[in-house]
């Protein structure tokens, strides 16, 4: 389990993934924003559940008006980007409930979002979620990702983020 470290000097932090489902590399995101890694490094998980949880202790300082992304900000200053789905920006929010706001403090495992998987699968373009640190530099901190046949949500391990 991870430590509450609120406040404290972090130089590694481990993220276990948000969803239940199979990591895949971001390479494999039908998506070039993702697949490039042009708004960062992480993984994606293809989810077989509907319920999105913390991936780490951390704040949530983003909610997307459209319920289909949540930024957290974890305890190191790492910028955290759950993205449930391709192309769910254009469902305005349908299909979405989020049980979180701006300001809260969580931690891994906590509740963030609810989706329905039917309505993304038939009127976006993939459920696929992209996990992503959106704010190193690769010359501050290395990421680590793992590849776990099936991630549990809260559970599993998905990647390693440490401080050079």
């Amino acid at each position: 389990m991870l430590k509450k470290l609120f406040g404290k000097n972090v130089t590694e932090e481990s993220f276990v993934s948000p969803v239940t489902g199979r990591v895949v590399p971001l390479e494999e995101v039908p998506d070039p924003v993702f697949a490039e890694k042009m708004m960062g490094d992480g993984v994606a998980i293809e989810p077989s559940d509907q319920t999105i949880v913390s991936p780490i202790d951390a704040e949530v300082v983003q909610v997307f008006e459209t319920k289909h992304a949540i930024g957290l900000k974890t305890n190191m200053g790492l910028e955290l980007l759950v993205h449930i789905g391709l192309d769910t920006v254009n469902l305005k929010g349908e299909g979405f409930e989020t049980f979180v706001k701006v300001g809260d403090k969580v931690s891994a495992g906590d509740r963030l979002v609810r989706f329905e998987k039917p309505v993304i699968e038939a009127k976006a373009k993939s459920s696929i979620t992209p996990v992503i640190v959106t704010n190193f530099e690769e010359s501050d901190f290395t990421l680590e990702a793992l590849f776990p046949e099936q991630a549990i949500a809260g559970e599993t391990q998905i990647f390693q983020v440490k401080k050079k």
